[in-house]
């Protein structure tokens, strides 16, 4: 088979599957359009339109990354040709880490005390006990399961979403429209990790926001689309001013943007209750991710059955 890869360090890449699949010829998209033509699949992660349309008898494509949204929006994509994407592949762990430090930002007050460190203001907030922060996982995927596990390790009451019903030992699990409803009534941060599809997008409006405790925070290592950016900057109140300035929204914590890089007109990049990442929260890492590659190309090859993308879904 001939496997055609395209990603930032595409040769790193082709090189370390060459080595897991030494019965596969492995090219990048620097090849000659001759080579890339003769591609069966692609491993790819944001490839440009021409370079989908080029090979003439496509197998498959591996998605090298969560999120599919970029590949499913393409309208290079080929219709019917099977899609698997990278399920957690070692990325859940860092995005645990992403979402625990930003509960802690809030929990601990640390937001107010970095604002009053630039006010030169000396005042301890009385502590807010985790059991008293109830914290809610909006997406209960391979990722979103692992992280709602582990904050619920560190003993915050978790609440967790998905569109259907699902049952997670140590998570009150809640599913849609009511279901939603409910946990924004009643949790003091809100964690977005559902995929970009037309049901997801702007899920985080207006309405959403309202229904969400005063004072409560959002950190979103998902997907930038989930959030209506115009109510968000609504919900956190104005740009000036001290804590008692705070709208319903206490503050925000944001990896991911509609447009990246985030566009540098932006007001989320100033505003003071909103802390910018530059989509950091959970890097692939190349050894999980390439078993996963070699395993999802060998089952294309065999002919076996796969978790394979639904376009309609947008997963």
């Amino acid at each position: 088979m001939k496997v055609l890869v395209h990603i930032d360090d595409a040769e790193g890449w082709r090189e370390a599957l060459a080595r897991r699949l030494p019965e596969a010829e492995v090219i990048t998209s620097a090849a000659p359009v001759e080579q890339r033509r003769e591609a069966d699949y692609l491993a790819v992660w944001k490839p440009p339109e021409q370079l989908l349309r080029e090979p003439t008898d496509l197998k498959g494509i591996v998605n090298l990354g969560a999120g599919v949204d970029a590949l499913l929006n393409n309208p290079g994509l080929p219709a019917g040709v099977p899609i698997v994407k990278l399920r957690d592949a070692g990325m859940a762990e860092p995005i645990a880490d992403y979402v625990r430090y930003g509960l802690l930002h809030f929990q601990r007050d640390f937001d107010r005390y970095r604002r009053q460190q630039h006010a030169r203001v000396w005042r301890e907030h009385a502590p807010v006990d985790k059991a008293d922060w109830p914290v809610g996982v909006l997406g209960l995927g391979a990722i979103g399961t692992k992280v709602a596990a582990r904050i619920a390790a560190d003993g915050f009451p978790v609440h967790g979403w998905s569109r259907s019903p699902k049952a997670l030992e140590g998570i009150t699990c809640h599913y849609g429209d009511d279901g939603l409803a409910a946990l924004l009534g009643q949790v003091k941060s809100l964690v977005l990790l559902l995929p970009d599809t037309p049901a997801t997008r702007h899920l985080i409006d207006a309405e959403a926001l309202a229904r969400l405790p005063r004072g409560a925070s959002l950190i979103n290592p998902g997907r930038g689309s989930l959030i209506d950016e115009a109510a968000l900057l609504a919900a956190l109140g104005p740009a000036e001013g001290d804590d008692e300035a705070e709208g319903r929204l206490r503050g925000a914590l944001l990896d991911a943007f509609p447009e990246e890089p985030l566009p540098a007109a932006s007001p989320l990049w100033v505003h003071p209750r909103v802390w910018v990442t530059p989509h950091m929260a959970g890097p692939t890492p190349l050894g999980a991710a390439l078993d996963q590659v070699a395993e999802a190309l060998r089952a294309f090859e065999a002919g076996e059955a796969q978790d394979t993308v639904d376009p309609d879904a947008g997963y």
